[in-house]
């Protein structure tokens, strides 16, 4: 009988063999696979939360990890140029500075605030982002709850320091303030600036449908999961309920954005049990107290949409009704509380176009 010994492969054979299943070992461990169609997350930035949703996404798993890896670091480096909780901020460097020479700041913080003075000029100061030394005073800033309310003689020492008429923003992108006292507060306009710097990084990685809210301030473009328009709850404006617990109404929105300003979820109550608003109003120097609950706006961009949500909710609901009737691609709902405790809405001419009715 003939023994027939196994056929030997070549050496180079035997490489080449052992590459090919070293390669297809390598393609198994590392290949991409499909993404979630219609993916959502959520994380924390600006002392808040942040959302985020896609319809019908195009990534796969591995570029769905680097968007939510942009996303953060967006968001970061906006906190790194304009948070005022962050002593190494380029704000908080800003605000400690006390020559009036020019101080040079990122690009993004410098259309911020070129933004913000132009719409408090455009306002008659009713928008002011000089006014951190009052929003610190009554206890909404950094240090917190202040002990005692200001005196009257406080107020007006420290609206002595404030004023968007003495802060200059530069084409290149510098800040020059001509009082040594001058501070800078963006809160007001800084979220909505940060969900639109979002929903402008994922709409470049190639999604056409992106939902961003960045605490409360929302941009939608695109459409939703259902080939709609992206539908937003504006909630009652009560401080004892929580967010989505009541809603007074519905918009539908695609390419638009939509900030609301408020007195129920921040503020804090005086000796006699009087609620006093976060939001102060930068002419007087107190916290706002009228009968407008809360004022939403829709508007093209979120920046835009944050800044006159406060700018309207500082001006009251006749006074702001007039201003955003003047102002071109904006509509606004306020919210008008009654003597019963109900609610009353008042609309601007073109906000029912993005209303949902059958609440």
């Amino acid at each position: 009988m003939q023994i027939i010994q196994p056929r030997r492969l070549h050496p180079w054979k035997t490489l080449w063999v052992l590459a090919v299943l070293v390669a297809f070992f390598i393609y198994l461990t590392r290949r991409d696979t499909p993404g979630p169609k219609h993916p959502s997350w959520t994380g924390k930035t600006m002392g808040t939360l942040y959302s985020i949703k896609l319809a019908d996404s195009p990534f796969t798993a591995k570029q769905l990890d680097a968007v939510k890896t942009e996303v953060d670091e967006i968001l970061r480096e906006l906190n790194r140029q304009m948070s005022h909780y962050q002593p190494d901020s380029e704000l908080s460097q800003f605000n400690r500075s006390t020559s009036t020479e020019p101080f040079k700041v990122s690009e993004p913080f410098a259309r911020v605030t070129r933004f913000a003075v132009e719409l408090c000029r455009r306002s008659d100061g009713a928008f002011d982002p000089s006014i951190e030394p009052l929003i610190n005073r009554w206890g909404f800033g950094p240090a917190g709850r202040a002990e005692n309310p200001p005196t009257k003689d406080e107020i007006s020492i420290l609206l002595a320091t404030t004023g968007c008429g003495h802060l200059r923003v530069s084409d290149a992108n510098e800040l020059q303030k001509d009082i040594p006292e001058l501070h800078l507060n963006l809160s007001a306009v800084a979220k909505g600036f940060g969900s639109d710097e979002v929903a402008r990084a994922i709409l470049a990685r190639g999604a056409s449908n992106v939902f961003v809210e960045v605490g409360g301030e929302v941009a939608a473009l695109g459409l939703n999961a259902q080939g709609k328009p992206w539908r937003i709850g504006i909630d009652t404006p009560e401080p004892h309920l929580l967010p989505g617990e009541s809603i007074e109404a519905v918009v539908q929105l695609s390419g638009k954005a939509i900030a609301t300003s408020g007195d129920y979820r921040n503020y804090v109550e005086d000796e006699q049990g009087n609620r006093l608003s976060h939001i102060l109003d930068p002419r007087n120097g107190y916290p706002i107290r009228h009968n407008l609950a809360s004022v939403s706006v829709i508007a093209k961009d979120c920046m835009t949409a944050d800044a006159l949500a406060t700018t309207l909710f500082v001006m009251g609901a006749e006074d702001g009704m007039r201003f955003i009737e003047a102002w071109e691609d904006a509509e606004a709902l306020f919210l008008i509380k009654e003597a019963d405790g109900s609610f009353r809405q008042a609309a601007s001419s073109g906000f029912s176009q993005f209303t949902q009715p059958g609440i």
